[in-house]
C-alpha cells in the first residue's frame, strides 16, 4: 500500500451490520499494511480547530523566557513546554528543528500558561472521536465493542502543540523538523496546516508525502497497539523535512491528539492476534512503556 485510504467513520453509527463490517476490514487492511488512515471527522466543527491553531501560535509567539518558565516541571511529567531541539525523535541525528507544547492533565497545566477555553473543547472532542476509532479497532480484531475503550477510560492522553520555525540558518548535518520515528500510545489523531514536510515509511521503505486532506483528520498507530496485536497493526516511522522551496520561509503548525492506555493496562498480544509463533512482545504495562520511551527521546 503506497496511498493512505480515506474512511468515514459515521458509517459505524447506523444500525447496518454489512456498514460496519465493511469498515472493520478497510481499518484492519490499512492498520496491518501500513499503519495510517485519513478519516472524516463528523463530531469536530473546523471553528474550534482554527480556535486551536490561533491559540497555538499565540504561546508560540510569546517571549522565549515565558515559554521557559512554562516547560517541565520535572524531567518526565510530560506537561508544559519543550524548546527547540530539546527533543531528539531520531536518537542518531541532532536535535529537532521544532518546539511544543505538551498537555497531559487540564487541572494541572503550569500557573503561568492562560488556557484557552478552546483546548477542553477540543480535548473532549478529540477524545470522542478517538473512541470511535478504537471501537472500530475492535471490532476488526473481533474483540468485545467496548474492549479498548475501557482500557483508556482514564483519559491519559497527550494534546501537544507543535511549532516548526521557519529556517533561518543552516541546519546541522542530518536535522530536520522531526526525526524519524514511531509514535508511543495506542493511536495519534494528527490536525496539520498547509505546510508540507510529513513524510511516512511504507512496507517497502519508501517514503511517501502525507499532506493535509480537508476535513479529515490523519490518525495512525502506535506501538502499542503493534504491540498488543502482536504486529498485526503496525506502528509506522514518520518524519517532518525540512521543505525543499519557498515554504522553508514559512512556520509549520501542527496539533497532535496521543491516545494512551491507561497507565496500569497491561499491554500483551491479544488472543485474536496470536499465530502459531510465540508473542513478540513481553508484557508491559503502558505506563511503564511510556516512561521508558520518554527516557529515551529527552
Amino acid at each position: 500500500m503506497t496511498k493512505i485510504p480515506i474512511i468515514d467513520l459515521s458509517l459505524l453509527h447506523n444500525d447496518n451490520i454489512e456498514s460496519k463490517q465493511k469498515i472493520a476490514k478497510q481499518i484492519y487492511q490499512t492498520c496491518h499494511e501500513i499503519g495510517f488512515i485519513y478519516v472524516k471527522y463528523y463530531n469536530l466543527s473546523p471553528k474550534l480547530i482554527n480556535q486551536v491553531f490561533d491559540y497555538s501560535k499565540y504561546l508560540f509567539d510569546l517571549p522565549l523566557d515565558t515559554k521557559q518558565n512554562m516547560a517541565w516541571s520535572d524531567e518526565f511529567s510530560n506537561q508544559g513546554y519543550v524548546g527547540i531541539e530539546r527533543e531528539k525523535l531520531n536518537p542518531n541525528n541532532p536535535g529537532d528543528l521544532k518546539e511544543a507544547f505538551n498537555i497531559v492533565k487540564l487541572d494541572n497545566l503550569p500557573t503561568s500558561l492562560s488556557i484557552s477555553p478552546a483546548i477542553p473543547s477540543f480535548y473532549k472532542a478529540c477524545t470522542e472521536i478517538a473512541n470511535t476509532i478504537l471501537t472500530a479497532f475492535s471490532l476488526a480484531l473481533e474483540l468485545p465493542e467496548d474492549f479498548f475503550t475501557t482500557n483508556h477510560n482514564q483519559q491519559n492522553h497527550t494534546l501537544r502543540l507543535l511549532h516548526y520555525p521557519a529556517l533561518q540558518q543552516q541546519p546541522k548535518p542530518g536535522q530536520i523538523r522531526a526525526g524519524e520515528h514511531s509514535d508511543y500510545g495506542s493511536i495519534t489523531l494528527l490536525f496539520q496546516d498547509d505546510i508540507a514536510g510529513l513524510e511516512v515509511q511504507t512496507a517497502t521503505k519508501q517514503w511517501i508525502a502525507v499532506p493535509k486532506i480537508a476535513d479529515t483528520i490523519l490518525v495512525n498507530t502506535g506501538d502499542l497497539m503493534q504491540r498488543w496485536t502482536n504486529d498485526v497493526f503496525c506502528s509506522t516511522k514518520h518524519r517532518v523535512m525540512i521543505p525543499r522551496d519557498e515554504q522553508v520561509n514559512f512556520s509549520r503548525y501542527s496539533v497532535a491528539f496521543f491516545c494512551h492506555p491507561n497507565e496500569d493496562t497491561e499491554i500483551a498480544c491479544l488472543e485474536s492476534c496470536k499465530t502459531d509463533k510465540n508473542p513478540i512482545y513481553s508484557p508491559i504495562t503502558a505506563g511503564e512503556y511510556l516512561l521508558n520511551r520518554l527516557k529515551a527521546t529527552y
